[in-house]
């Protein structure tokens, strides 16, 4: 086996956040991939993974750092992703939105993809956004194989 066969899974997190409807901030970083999505992936490739298919995005409000244990966001607002693409062979990109008209009054310091099944995928913090009614946010998140 040539170590260039040996998958590692990557994540790209980008976020657009906007106040009423003007572009205030253009984020990009990686991001966690937890280990219950390894547990979800093998599920998948065995025909045994129902429920593991990313359907949801969630935004919480815990800024501690992610670990690859983590298992849930806290205090979460969840939605469904808006839809997905295959930029690349390798590669799956959810589209994301958050609505001003939702999570209002929550300090969202992490987000994260989650599983049909409630199984958390994907983790990411940043700093505090202050959701409120004249700010809404958009944004992708690629899984890279």
């Amino acid at each position: 086996m040539n170590l260039k066969d040996i998958i590692t899974l990557q994540g790209i997190f980008e976020l657009k956040v906007f106040k009423k409807g003007h572009l205030i901030e253009d984020y990009i970083d990686k991001n966690l991939i937890v280990n219950t999505a390894k547990e979800a992936l093998a599920k998948l490739i065995a025909g045994a993974g129902a429920g593991k298919t990313i359907t949801k995005i969630g935004f919480g409000t815990n800024g501690l750092g992610p670990t690859p244990d983590d298992t849930s966001l806290t205090s979460s607002f969840v939605k469904n992703i808006s839809s997905y693409t295959f930029p690349s062979v390798n590669q799956v990109r959810f589209n994301w939105t958050l609505l001003d008209t939702e999570a209002n009054g929550k300090q969202i310091r992490e987000f994260g993809l989650i599983c049909s099944d409630n199984t958390l995928f994907a983790r990411k913090t940043r700093g505090l956004i202050e959701k409120a009614d004249d700010i809404s946010l958009a944004g992708t998140w690629t899984i890279i194989f």
